[in-house]
């Protein structure tokens, strides 16, 4: 299989290797304070936030996924993508401002802040769980494709393999090693991504030769209610209900922004992450049209490893190629080691030994994404039970999760009334409302179990779902809220405290604010013209 690179892809491979070890290495130099190892000091600058919440959000399922599904559906998978450019402002203005005046590590430690400590452990737990489900395992499978189909290797080795290189300097440097090096991924992966869709194009005529090969509808991004993976119901009433899950109160991704030297740089990083954010659509979802365009027939998982090994990419190319792919998925893995290392710590062995040294908690952390690692690797050969498509497979178990949370977090922070009890409440009848769809969702594809008139509830589309138990979740937190006790008075003492002299990091620029809030303006003015040429 190494026939499909020579020997200056080979070269580039290998100073991709060394620049990422040798930047990744350079953080692990003195020893850390967990601030230092879980949020970079928080000194980071917003240019490398929104580097490093793009690459850890880009991982080689997306490569994989959403070219896949681009090559099955068309365009209209970038719904996904586009929508996060709005929630990313969500992130910015409504959720960054109340993180940084608590000054928590976790998103898990938030929500002991805001109800109680069962809050705290229930987040913590379904969270690694998520990982496992979600991040770990879907990027190891992608990436085994991808390695399978260059190395011959099968997807345990690979999993292995990438597991090893990206654990060295992730566990050395914390997020500090993470961070700068996801700039320099990001780099590769945009350079990579960009070079194959402009190839590609070429070689299909360019953008009017691919209309004039594929079905016009592959080109509509909104489809009937009933499509079966994009309806425009679901489209813009659930989507954005996954996406505040996973950009405004996943452990992942926020804590970038808590790494940020004030709020501004919080907010800019955001921002810039947003407008990178449109990006996707053209240089990850396309690609998927012009493989089917040239191979027609192929199926959606193998259709940019196609593209990567095919004669598109001359001597060189195919080593940038790679490396952007390799890039994708080394930083989501060591972005999920760094963040499960800061929940398992933070959240649960600090509350046990409040008394362990820095170096202490650490190794506790590194020693419990060792085993998160394992069982996402367990779990990758099931993938398939789900869902032909990566992606949508990626989108649909968020369905099953992310409502519940993403209700307590907005809620939690809109809200006053809503107290303790009613969170964990909606939290874990969620949770079990969300279990029981992923269970009878896999008996009924597999033809074990026979529903009757409750079909519906397993066969209803993921988005739909997420809609349902969204409506479930917040309804539950209010009926309960009514019938309780009224809530601790954290919130309003959090809104009405403000920040001092000591609160550096909150203070803002008011230049700054009105540049942020232009380009704000400017990137839903951006999404909205493409909705309108794509309808």
């Amino acid at each position: 299989m190494l026939r499909y690179l020579t020997d200056i892809d080979v070269i580039l491979l290998v100073v991709y290797f060394t620049v990422i070890m040798v930047l990744g290495l350079y953080f692990s130099k003195r020893e850390k304070t967990p601030t230092e190892y879980f949020l970079a000091g928080r000194n980071v600058g917003w240019i490398a936030i929104g580097c490093s919440l793009f690459a850890t959000n880009i991982s080689s399922e997306h490569f994989i996924g959403l070219a896949g599904s681009g090559a099955s559906s068309g365009l209209a998978v970038g719904h996904f993508e586009w929508f996060a450019c709005f929630i990313v402002l969500v992130l910015a203005w409504v959720f960054v401002p109340v993180y940084l005046k608590t000054g928590v590590f976790t998103m898990p430690e938030f929500l002991e802040k805001r109800y109680n400590r069962s809050s705290r452990v229930y987040l913590t737990s379904v969270s690694i769980v998520a990982y496992i489900l979600t991040k770990i395992s879907v990027t190891l499978f992608a990436g085994g494709i991808l390695l399978n189909q260059i190395l011959g290797w099968n997807m345990i080795t690979s999993a292995i393999v990438m597991v090893i290189i990206t654990g060295i300097y992730t566990i050395a440097g914390g997020l500090s090693a993470v961070i700068y090096t996801e700039v320099v991924q990001t780099v590769i992966l945009i350079g990579g991504a960009s070079l194959l869709t402009i190839l590609g194009l070429h070689e299909v005529g360019g953008f009017q030769g691919l209309k004039a090969t594929l079905p016009p509808d592959f080109f509509q991004m909104f489809k009937p209610s009933s499509h079966p993976d994009y309806p425009w119901t679901g489209i813009i009433f659930g989507a954005p209900i996954l996406a505040i899950w996973y950009w405004c109160t996943d452990q992942v991704i926020v804590q970038r922004v808590l790494s940020a030297k004030n709020i501004q740089h919080a907010r800019s990083g955001a921002i810039f992450a947003g407008y990178l954010k449109i990006l996707p659509v053209f240089v990850l979802i396309l690609p998927g049209l012009i493989a089917l365009a040239l191979f027609p027939g192929i199926k959606g998982d193998e259709a940019y490893p196609a593209l990567v090994l095919s004669h598109l990419l001359p001597p060189g190319a195919r080593g940038i190629v790679i490396a952007s792919l390799l890039a994708a998925l080394m930083s989501s893995l060591a972005s999920t080691f760094n963040s499960s290392s800061t929940l398992i710590t933070m959240d649960f062995y600090l509350h046990f030994r409040p008394a362990a040294t820095g170096r202490e908690l650490v190794l506790i952390g590194r020693l419990a994404t060792t085993a998160l690692v394992i069982f996402g690797i367990l779990w990758v050969p099931l993938i398939r039970s789900i869902s032909n498509q990566l992606f949508i497979y990626l989108q649909s178990v968020q369905a099953y999760i992310s409502p519940p949370i993403a209700a307590v977090f907005l809620i939690g922070i809109l809200s006053r009334r809503v107290n303790g009890r009613s969170a964990l409440t909606a939290l874990v009848s969620g949770g079990i409302v969300g279990a029981l769809r992923l269970i009878l969702e896999i008996l009924n594809k597999r033809g074990v179990v026979e529903l009757g008139r409750w079909h519906w509830f397993a066969e209803m589309n993921f988005l739909h779902f997420a809609i349902l138990l969204f409506a479930f979740s917040t309804a539950v937190m209010f009926i309960v809220s009514w019938l309780t006790e009224k809530p601790n008075n954290y919130l309003q003492r959090l809104q009405n405290d403000p920040p001092g002299n000591s609160d550096s990091h909150l203070n803002g620029n008011p230049i700054w604010d009105k540049i942020n809030i232009a380009f704000s303006v400017i990137l839903v003015l951006i999404i909205l013209c493409f909705w309108g040429i794509f309808f």
